[in-house]
């Protein structure tokens, strides 16, 4: 008996050392506030002055450019949200193109920018053809596509020639705009493209500015 006695000690410690570790760790879990997983509110996490953003291409070269007065960044949706925006796309091959306006959002992964407030698109002149301008209280730019668009009316102004519309969709990759729902149109006389004769008043206005 007095053989065995230093083990059941032994043991009676170490069942009492592990009694004691789990109540401790159980009293320290219920006595400490822990900080709620965060939550994810669209009030913003992040913001810049005067900021640039340049996007390049797999062989470094700058395509896209997005600057700013002021930027904020929601976490909930990480989109961004820009005051006085001015968007270039230079990309190798296709005209430079500078959009611009009061207020723009870039989300979906930052393939889309929508412009509001005075957007203006312009295209600078290539070759043989002239400026490009278009001017509308929105204006969505594709960069990933190289395309604006809008929905609501807008004013396009290519050279001497003007369309008032209401939508419009302008592709600098392929150089094609299409206007829908054309109105008010003035098409210079050395400017004129002819169109096909299936095309009606209700179908876009195609060209290739």
């Amino acid at each position: 008996m007095k053989e065995r006695l230093p083990s059941l000690v032994a043991l009676l410690l170490l069942v009492s050392l592990v009694f004691l570790s789990w109540w401790a760790a159980d009293y320290t879990l219920r006595s400490v506030l822990l900080d709620e997983p965060r939550r994810l509110t669209h009030e913003p996490d992040a913001w810049s002055q005067k900021f640039v953003m340049i996007r390049t291409n797999e062989a470094g070269v700058a395509i896209n450019r997005l600057e700013g007065d002021y930027m904020v960044h929601y976490p909930d949706d990480d989109s961004y949200e820009i005051d006085v925006a001015r968007a270039v796309g230079q990309r190798v091959g296709s005209p430079v193109t500078v959009a611009t306006g009061n207020k723009a959002i870039m989300d979906k992964d930052d393939s889309r920018i929508t412009l509001s407030g005075d957007a203006k698109l312009h295209r600078v002149p290539y070759d043989d053809r002239p400026a490009l301008d278009v001017t509308s209280e929105q204006l969505i730019l594709l960069p990933d596509e190289d395309v604006a668009y809008t929905n609501l009316p807008a004013l396009v102004v290519n050279g001497k020639s003007r369309i008032n519309g209401k939508g419009m969709r302008y592709d600098n990759d392929s150089r094609t705009l299409e206007v829908f729902s054309a109105s008010d149109v003035k098409i210079s006389g050395e400017e004129s493209r002819k169109r096909s004769d299936s095309q009606n008043s209700n179908g876009p206005d195609t060209q290739t500015p």
